[in-house]
């Protein structure tokens, strides 16, 4: 599939988004394992979703070390959540994720 690395970014932000408010990969090593995208791929596009206006905020668990916890969106701005679900399957194919 010729996909354009602006449809594939914007995808895979919206994707990754998904992930972590769904709870289904709330963590960088899950995204990597549920993805199989790198780790700093993972990493990227969690510090790219700011660039959409999605909020997502690293929450440290309670006296863990060595940035341990989890992401959360808290906000989606101007993006429905709604869109993404009722198009994860084409979502997923334009990135070839599993």
């Amino acid at each position: 599939m010729d996909v354009s690395k602006t449809k594939s970014s914007f995808y895979r932000r919206l994707y990754v988004a998904y992930l972590i408010d769904s709870g289904l990969a709330s963590s960088v090593p899950a995204l990597t394992e549920v993805t199989g995208m790198p780790r700093r791929t993972a990493q990227d596009t969690i510090a790219a979703l700011v660039d959409l206006d999605i909020v997502c905020e690293f929450e440290q668990e309670e006296g863990a070390r060595n940035h341990a916890g989890r992401y959360r969106i808290r906000e989606w701005g101007a993006i429905d959540r709604g869109w993404i679900e009722r198009n994860l399957r084409q979502i997923k194919a334009v990135l070839e994720y599993p």
